[in-house]
């Protein structure tokens, strides 16, 4: 009899006894599903249905079906015994309005006094004509509202199963949870994926080759031990033992580079060592001995050794500046003097042309002070891998100002290239001032202000001296540069106007500026007949472009070690005769020549 009078009621049970109570507000989705109740059981019941008041909303007209018949007429299936109610599914759509589908959920998967969303919002406030028609529908004893909120508008309890979450209609008051897509593990996906396909997966067994090898090298020559794949022809017996052979005599030999590298190390840090132990020991010597009594100790053989071996570099400066002497008498205030000259030079190029800068041609003071212009396009190049003398670092402009005073000072010599090297190694050495007084009282010597000046028949001179010691110690070389007329011009010119600072390491030509400051002038050519003894064996197998391109860029990798031992073995004596002697009687015959080629006086 229940199922029969649920068909009959089209899924429904009939409303309870009484009818609905007189005043009872329902909810506007609420009527809809009632009404929905009352038109399906009128149908059931072959009734016609009570007629609409005209003040109906037009979603209630649109839900009602022909034939329904009013909950009032239906009192007669109240005795019926309770059961489950009924729902058709009812969704919110975008735009506020409700749509009612013909899928009924299953009355099953909601227990008796289940769970229900929480509380709808007050309706709006309806026309009068509408209350009206629910008033008149309404009855004594328990309300439909009642009955119908007593069972789905109850507080949520955990016995929902997760089924009821599938079925969109029982959400239509409440918050709908969004989707748990929590990622999932990937032993998880494994499992349901054999579980899906019912295939399993097994990982490849764990390779037992190479188990106990000591050396791995870090490259792909171990590959040799591996299997080829399976669809080629499998290694015989003899060619694996073969590649066994050929792996162990590889890693034999990176074991061996190894270790002649590690000695390398070794032995280098041993010599850093001790190095870094004679410093610390001549440092002393040199600040509690010899620096105090420069003056009676500076020709001494000991002093003279220690010279040799190369000056502290915490002592090299004040060597250096007592070594090169101040006959000029320059002073700090005279530096600054200069350097202000230079900075008004310096404004009035940036404020006028370079036309009138230059308008006078000839030897003036105003030209050669013109040169003050190149030593910005200079510095940029002077020891470009330090980056402390290019723009922003941090001297450059302590570079600029040596430069541009001595520019002032000087202005018969002028600022010429390569200047900036000796300049800057003198900065990295001494203080501004003091980098400033050492740096005019070396050009003022005679060799660098014949260069610097660009005197050519004293720098003839100093080449005709050099191709005599060149010859007596180094001959079949110098046959070989005459051979291609080679002179030395091509290279020399480079080392002197640099002092080596350009050709050579910084903290080797350190050490070749050492001896130059005990020595003179003569050690700058005996340097350049060292550096073409140390590499006597490669230039021999050159021609003339490579042996100029060779000496321009000496190697990177030259030590100290080697190169002073090749000083060493040059012999600065010709005939018994030494550099000075030599260079004296080269400037005797050149007067004398220029005396026979000079016109007879007239009579």
């Amino acid at each position: 009899e229940e199922e029969e009078a649920k068909l009959q009621n089209g899924g429904f049970f009939p409303c309870p006894a009484g009818g609905i109570p007189s005043g009872t507000a329902l909810e506007e989705p609420l009527r809809s599903c009632r009404l929905q109740a009352e038109r399906r059981g009128g149908a059931a019941a072959e009734s016609p249905s009570p007629p609409r008041s005209p003040g109906g909303d037009a979603g209630s007209r649109a839900l009602a079906a022909p034939g329904a018949r009013s909950c009032r007429d239906r009192a007669e299936p109240a005795a019926l015994p309770p059961a489950p109610l009924g729902f058709t599914d009812v969704n919110l759509n975008s735009r506020n309005t409700y749509e009612v589908s013909r899928r009924r959920s299953a009355p099953e998967h909601l227990p008796h006094g289940g769970t229900a969303p929480a509380e709808p919002a007050p309706p709006p406030q309806e026309p009068a004509e509408r209350a009206r028609h629910r008033v008149g529908i309404a009855g004594a004893g328990s309300s439909f509202a009642e009955f119908f909120t007593r069972n789905f508008f109850t507080k949520r309890t955990k016995e929902l199963k997760p089924a009821v979450q599938s079925a969109p209609g029982w959400k239509l008051f409440g918050k709908v949870p969004p989707r748990e897509n929590l990622p999932k593990d990937s032993k998880i996906i494994q499992q349901e994926y054999e579980a899906r396909t019912g295939r399993m997966y097994k990982p490849p067994p764990p390779s037992a080759r190479r188990k106990n090898i000591e050396f791995e090298p870090l490259s792909t020559t171990a590959l040799i031990l591996e299997d080829r794949p399976a669809n080629l022809p499998a290694k015989s017996v003899e060619e694996a033992l073969r590649h066994r052979q050929e792996y162990d005599e590889m890693v034999a030999e990176a074991k061996k580079r190894e270790i002649k590298e590690a000695h390398k190390r070794k032995k280098i840090m041993r010599e850093r060592f001790k190095q870094e132990e004679n410093i610390a020991s001549a440092m002393v010597i040199w600040v509690n001995e010899i620096l105090p009594n420069w003056e009676g100790m500076r020709a001494t053989r000991r002093v003279r050794e220690l010279w040799w071996q190369g000056l502290p570099p915490s002592v090299r400066g004040k060597v250096w500046s007592l070594a090169v002497g101040n006959e000029l008498n320059i002073t700090p205030e005279l530096y600054e003097i200069f350097l202000s000259r230079a900075k008004e030079r310096w404004k009035s190029f940036s404020e006028t042309s370079s036309e009138n800068d230059t308008e006078d041609a000839g030897a003036s003071v105003a030209d050669r002070e013109a040169s003050l212009e190149l030593i910005k396009l200079d510095i940029s190049r002077t020891f470009p891998s330090l980056y402390i003398f290019q723009k922003g670092g941090p001297y450059h402009d302590l570079l600029h100002s040596v430069l541009g005073a001595y520019t002032c000072y000087r202005p018969d010599v002028g600022y010429v290239q390569g200047m900036s090297f000796i300049a800057a190694v003198l900065i990295l050495n001494l203080e501004e001032a003091d980098a400033f007084i050492a740096f005019a009282n070396l050009l003022n010597k005679p060799c660098q202000l014949a260069f610097f000046r660009v005197d050519h028949s004293m720098m003839l001179k100093y080449f005709a001296a050099f191709e005599v010691f060149f010859e007596e110690n180094l001959p079949k070389l110098f046959l070989h540069f005459k051979s291609y007329s080679l002179t030395p011009d091509i290279y020399l010119i480079d080392w002197i106007f640099t002092l080596y600072s350009k050709s050579l390491p910084l903290d080797l030509a350190c050490r070749v500026w050492d001896v130059f400051c005990r020595d003179g002038e003569e050690f700058l050519f005996r340097t350049g007949l060292g550096i073409l003894r140390l590499y006597e064996d490669i230039l021999l197998q050159m021609d003339f472009i490579h042996i100029a391109q060779f000496l321009t860029k000496l190697p990177e990798d030259i030590t100290s070690e080697k190169l002073f031992s090749c000083i060493a073995a040059i012999q600065m004596q010709n005939s018994n005769k030494k550099w000075a002697q030599v260079f004296a009687l080269l400037m005797k015959d050149n007067k004398e020549g220029d005396k026979n080629h000079s016109p007879a006086p007239k009579s």
